[in-house]
């Protein structure tokens, strides 16, 4: 953060508030490094989501001339982003909490065009973004956001890892995830207790040819208990007899033992297109 900044946020008396999991960016090398890793150029619209004291934001404007949306929770901070952001003319700064706006006033923010999202979010609620983002048929082109690097990793988690989960199979089937970089702890400020990292996810509903909204909700009963059998999830989860789903499984060749944890994305896309042809 620079030192200008510090000064606002002094003059104004700003107090960091915990429970917005407030941690601002304070490293000027990061800060262009997560706008470079966002690909952004002059034409981009961005959604930016959590303002903060408006440093990311410069950097973003520093690179497109396209619309700027900032969406920030904590009204404490307008005289601070008035101040700092004064020179931006392609902003429109809205205050609120982004989960609470519908998807068509969104949509309307860019006039139902294409945006970016860029962010640094709160580690409490940064799951539920995400899942807002890619499940309201917005028209993103990616997300670049900062995340407690244990959930950067459940992200981006292969089968057969500890990490691996729900979310990493539910963004493998419409995107392409990847870890830009490690973020030490010591470049926020206040300081977290952990590490963050940034994250790239590229949205492409096209990449498996599946019905996202169809099969998620699928995805998530397959995880709902880790420590159980595939069969015992869905025969739970979905009302069906054991014998039936394991009458299923032989015959496609699928391990009556096997967990959600060990399988593909592409062996639940085979197991949700059988359930679907079954009518089960």
């Amino acid at each position: 953060m620079e030192e200008s900044i510090i000064n606002v946020l002094e003059k104004n008396n700003f107090k960091f508030k915990h429970k917005l999991g407030q941690n601002f960016l304070t490293d000027k090398n990061l800060l262009n490094a997560i706008v470079s890793d966002a690909k952004i150029n002059k034409n981009d619209n961005v959604l930016e989501i959590g303002a903060g004291a408006g440093t990311l934001t410069k950097e973003i404007a520093n690179k497109t001339d396209g619309k700027i949306v900032s969406v920030e929770i904590d009204e404490t901070l307008k005289p601070i982003l008035k101040e700092n952001l004064k020179d931006v003319k392609n902003l429109t700064l809205i205050f609120g909490d982004i989960l609470k706006f519908s998807p068509n006033d969104v949509s309307n923010w860019f006039d139902g065009k294409k945006f970016k999202v860029v962010a640094n979010l709160p580690y409490y609620i940064s799951s539920p973004i995400i899942f807002y983002l890619i499940e309201n048929n917005f028209k993103i082109e990616s997300l670049t956001i900062m995340l407690q690097l244990e959930l950067a990793q459940r992200l981006s988690a292969k089968p057969g890892s500890k990490e691996y989960g729900a979310i990493s199979v539910l963004l493998d089937l419409i995107s392409n995830v990847s870890i830009k970089r490690k973020v030490p702890k010591t470049l926020f400020t206040p300081q977290p207790k952990v590490d963050s990292a940034i994250v790239n996810i590229e949205i492409d509903f096209n990449k498996n040819n599946i019905d996202y909204f169809k099969i998620s909700n699928f995805i998530k009963i397959c995880f709902s208990m880790k420590r159980k059998t595939l069969i015992n999830n869905l025969s739970q989860g979905l009302k069906i007899e054991k014998d039936i789903i394991k009458q299923v499984f032989e015959l496609n060749n699928i391990n009556l033992n096997c967990r959600a944890e060990d399988l593909t994305t592409n062996e639940f896309i085979k197991i949700f297109s059988l359930f679907e042809k079954m009518n089960l």
